[in-house]
């Protein structure tokens, strides 16, 4: 993968929607969740500042889901239905953003992803942000 500190080209699977993001803490932060929505969405998220994400084109081509208290946005491609962005329930002041929507990278890059408790969000309980367990990827033995 590349520099934490880089500014990465982004797009939704069909192009409508292409946009560019500087990530908060890099790759440091890439996490799932295990929360009723993101179990469904599956998405491997990584996060970044409000202000670090630019739309060069397709931001009107953009749909919002809000579910539960309504404090997360979700947006997703009108066209293809990708999910590329949401401004975060646990900390609104940032995105978190689809990797699969990076240009050049992929989720599969990633051998252990985090998969933070969404069941019990902290703004639910209280307390820090738990991890509820790890996701695996482990390609086949090809030898």
């Amino acid at each position: 993968m590349r520099r934490d500190d880089q500014e990465y080209p982004a797009a939704c699977h069909c192009g409508a929607v292409r946009f560019t993001v500087r990530l908060a803490q890099g790759f440091a932060g890439i996490r799932r969740c295990s929360c009723s929505y993101c179990r469904m969405r599956g998405a491997v998220a990584v996060s970044a500042g409000l202000k670090d994400i630019r739309f060069q084109q397709g931001q009107d081509n953009l749909t919002l889901y809000r579910f539960n208290t309504g404090t997360a946005k979700h947006y997703f491609c009108k066209t293809c239905g990708i999910y590329t962005h949401h401004q975060r329930r646990s900390d609104p002041q940032q995105f978190g953003v689809n990797v699969a929507c990076l240009d050049g990278i992929s989720p599969f890059d990633v051998p252990e992803v985090p998969v933070m408790d969404g069941v019990a969000h902290p703004s639910d309980k209280g307390g820090p942000a738990r991890v509820a367990g790890i996701l695996r990827f482990q390609p086949p033995d090809r030898g």
